[in-house]
């Protein structure tokens, strides 16, 4: 199940097919920590309104991503600027000429991540042939709080030595952190997106459980050569290069910086069809 459309398959658990450097330490700071900021009663357009000129993409994508990392941003306000950032990779996707100039010009400190994410959005979006109608079988539901999904990634990691940011990356691209629920016309089921029979194989619970799936595609993907093979095992679970390499993008990211994961959990769930993008907000198919 592919959150830009549904179109391909694997022998894998889906039925579709989605520059780390290391940080240092953080340093004792003598100012006072950033009060946590409460969602604001600022005006601004929900869903957020992407930049029409490749300029004004490129100052969206700096407020998204600086956004994102700063912890005083929280709730409704943390969840807009990753729906912002999302919007963004999206239409850089559709707009292939910008992505040289707007990478290009944008600052150094978050270059790195917005030309990984940029990346691999573009490469999954060439993974998908638009049809003229939306999915008749998903649901789309709020996904499970950001803390108790980052617990279930790297308690997956500790059991299996998965690390916990290739988990998320596949959560991310399989069903956008959960939010879909439905079975894919290969018959694929639950967040992680498992073949029943491949789920009897190596799932233990609840198919439709996120800790559950995600405990999966870790024991999954240690028995196809992860993390020695993370590529190889990839490939495995969904056979596009396209995949391994936007799962691996978002993975590296979200390793080199883990903040990156509050911006992920905010993406929404958007539909390619031939009239372009469709956003499907929660309470679809309902």
């Amino acid at each position: 199940m592919f959150v830009w459309s549904a179109c391909t398959t694997s022998n894998g658990p889906s039925t579709r097919s989605a520059a780390a450097l290391p940080t240092d330490s953080p340093q004792p700071s003598t100012s006072p920590a950033p009060t946590p900021r409460e969602p604001t009663a600022t005006p601004r357009p929900d869903p957020p309104v992407v930049a029409s000129d490749p300029d004004a993409l490129g100052s969206q994508i700096v407020v998204a991503e600086r956004a994102i990392r700063d912890h005083a941003v929280i709730g409704a306000d943390l969840a807009w600027f990753g729906h912002l950032q999302q919007l963004t990779y999206r239409r850089l996707a559709a707009r292939p000429e910008w992505r040289d100039p707007v990478l290009a010009a944008l600052p150094s400190d978050i270059r790195g991540a917005a030309t990984a994410n940029a990346d691999a959005t573009a490469d999954l979006r060439a993974t998908v042939v638009p049809g003229p109608n939306l999915p008749t079988t998903w649901r789309i539901v709020e996904p499970a709080p950001l803390d108790d999904l980052s617990r279930y990634y790297r308690e997956a990691e500790t059991e299996f030595g998965i690390p916990w940011s290739y988990l998320a990356a596949i959560h991310l691209v399989e069903t956008r952190m959960g939010r879909i629920r439905g079975t894919s016309v290969a018959g694929a089921q639950g967040p992680m997106q498992f073949m029943p029979a491949t789920w009897a194989r190596y799932g233990d619970g609840d198919i439709n459980s996120d800790r559950d799936a995600i405990r999966a595609a870790a024991r999954y993907l240690q028995a196809n050569g992860a993390p020695e093979n993370m590529a190889g095992a990839l490939f495995r679970y969904n056979q596009s290069q396209r995949y391994v390499r936007a799962v691996t993008a978002y993975a590296e990211v979200m390793r080199a910086d883990p903040d990156a994961y509050r911006g992920y959990y905010g993406w929404q769930v958007y539909y390619l069809t031939t009239s372009g993008d469709v956003l499907l907000p929660v309470g679809y198919g309902r």
